[in-house]
């Protein structure tokens, strides 16, 4: 519930999604207003959401979500109709219904305003910083006609970056004697299904912050999925998912701009916390350019119940309030297969060091492992013609490289 849904972004509650073509007769001017659905003669109350590619004259109610307990995750009085979250939209579940897969309704504008929980443009603090993000899109999560990429290539993809200087870095760069851990992640795979997210909450214990703090812009994911839509048609627009996370750059700027030393650069290459040393400046959170690091503001973790231990993946470390939090490629992984190697006297195979991204991923759009094996899974991802940088004319030389999405545009009279 806490994980945003892939298109929504909408976090733990559910929403009667309707067609933009829709908004105006069923009475929601924007995002939140309530609407009266009715099928037969139950009738519930719930938040209108506006989605572009909805289907005009239909309503979609996502089930399962909420909860009808009200607690501390569950969100404030403030932002709820009564105590819980999310609406129960089972009664409109006919048994013709469940047959069919649909049932016929109505739908009316309710009065009112239910506020929602929705991630979409946390990390654009101004509306101005929003629309940047909608305008260069096409530079981050790229996509290439099959016809181009044929014809092209790798010059198709760079035609998408923006203008990139000649780089040189202002000091000796990191040299490896050893692994060299990277990523690659194939937005030609990635089905936006948000099972990575779930999968690096619970293998590194991350907090969960409820709704109230969600609503703030203070979800503690290490690992967020973007949502983008393209194309003129905004009745039918083209959807693409981009998973980001730490990149572990080479130049990273938060490792410049911390007072303490602590997120400092490993001897693989890993961009490293040390949560004992944080003193919560988050000067790197804003030098990092991808918005991918997380701060602590309360003490989630304070005084677990058993269950709640027992939950707890206990070879990570559960932070405390005021620390920044990231990505660490599950550093913990890495570790026991270097022991595991080291202890039968081998080196380390491709594939043994698997994240709980890469690991849950169904589609396996996730690689990982050592970029200093040439014949690694990552180092041929990273070596295609589709293979880029987000970001790459800041010259921080991210670990995490994207292979761009190819696509087959029907032509007219094809």
């Amino acid at each position: 519930q806490e994980c945003p849904d892939p298109m929504t972004k909408i976090a733990w509650d559910n929403a009667a999604i309707i067609a933009p073509a829709d908004a105006d007769r069923f009475g929601v001017k924007k995002n939140g207003d309530l609407v009266t659905v009715t099928v037969g003669n139950q009738s519930v109350k719930i938040a209108g959401f506006v989605l572009p590619g909805q289907t005009q004259g239909t309503v979609t109610l996502p089930v399962g979500y909420g909860r009808s307990l009200f607690d501390r995750v569950a969100g404030g009085v403030s932002y709820n109709l009564a105590k819980g979250a999310g609406v129960d939209v089972y009664p409109l579940r006919t048994i013709e219904a469940m047959k069919s897969g649909f049932a016929l309704g109505t739908v009316a504008s309710a009065g009112g305003r239910y506020k929602l929980a929705t991630t979409q443009d946390h990390n654009a603090v101004t509306s101005l910083q929003a629309k940047e993000t909608e305008r260069r899109s096409k530079q981050f999560a790229r996509i290439v006609d099959l016809g181009e990429y044929k014809q092209l290539h790798g010059k198709a993809i760079k035609k998408l970056s923006g203008h990139v200087p000649h780089l040189e870095s202002l000091w000796d760069e990191h040299k490896y004697t050893d692994h060299k851990w990277g990523m690659g992640i194939d937005l030609d795979l990635c089905t936006g299904c948000t099972a990575c997210v779930v999968a690096c909450q619970a293998e590194n214990n991350i907090a969960v912050t409820g709704k109230d703090e969600v609503a703030y812009g203070r979800e503690m994911h290490w690992l967020r999925i973007d949502r983008y839509f393209r194309g003129l048609d905004y009745d039918n627009p083209e959807v693409v998912h981009q998973p980001l996370t730490c990149h572990h750059c080479e130049n990273a700027p938060c490792e410049q701009v911390c007072p303490v030393a602590a997120t400092v650069h490993s001897a693989e290459g890993l961009n490293d916390m040390v949560y004992n040393r944080c003193i919560g400046t988050r000067y790197c959170s804003n030098n990092c350019p991808y918005k991918v690091r997380r701060f602590n503001y309360f003490n989630n973790a304070k005084h677990p119940t058993e269950q709640e231990k027992m939950v707890y993946n206990p070879e990570v470390t559960v932070r405390a309030r005021g620390v920044m939090e990231k990505c660490t490629y599950c550093v913990q992984r890495i570790n026991k297969a270097k022991i595991s190697a080291k202890n039968e006297d081998r080196a380390i195979r491709d594939g043994e060091t698997l994240p709980a991204c890469a690991q849950t991923c169904p589609t396996q759009a996730i690689t990982f492992g050592d970029l200093a094996d040439a014949n690694s899974r990552v180092s041929k991802a990273h070596a295609s013609d589709r293979s880029y940088a987000m970001l790459e004319e800041l010259n921080v030389k991210p670990r995490t490289h994207y292979l761009a999405r190819v696509v087959n545009t029907p032509r007219e009279g094809s």
